[in-house]
């Protein structure tokens, strides 16, 4: 029986990544894909793409990984950071070495941040209805 591959999960937001970090040979290039479509494609804009590779850069084990993700909910900035929180994750557990590295530039502490829920009697979380005293 062939071993199973771990999955990593990262969360941000309402967005959930999972992430599968497996080593890349030495002839080929390590790619990067996110729900089938290229990084690239998946993350047009560059503020994502760094979000995304900040572990690696972190780590200096730019270019030694493939990445295969799967991310389902949230926006393009949530998506990002659930990626990176996985791939973390997935970066201190395959290499001890790197968790004191990922845990100083703050990589492996997921993000608590969340939308307030609008109220009632109220058009959103904290706007109000226009008061009128007379």
């Amino acid at each position: 029986m062939a071993k199973q591959a771990t999955i990593y999960v990262g969360r941000r937001k309402n967005a959930v990544a999972r992430v599968f970090l497996t080593p890349s040979t030495g002839g080929t290039e390590a790619a990067i894909t996110i729900n089938g479509r290229t990084f690239e494609n998946f993350f047009p804009n560059s503020l994502h793409r760094d979000d995304v590779m900040r572990p690696f850069k972190v780590t200096n084990t730019l270019g030694s990984f493939h990445v295969k993700a799967n991310v389902v909910g949230g926006g393009t900035t949530g998506q990002s950071g659930a990626v990176r929180l996985g791939i973390a994750r997935a970066l201190s557990e395959m290499n001890e070495e790197n968790r004191p590295l990922l845990r100083k530039a703050e990589l492996l502490t997921r993000d608590p941040r969340m939308v307030e829920r609008k109220k009632s009697g109220q058009p959103g979380a904290r706007k109000k209805f226009q008061f009128s005293k007379r």
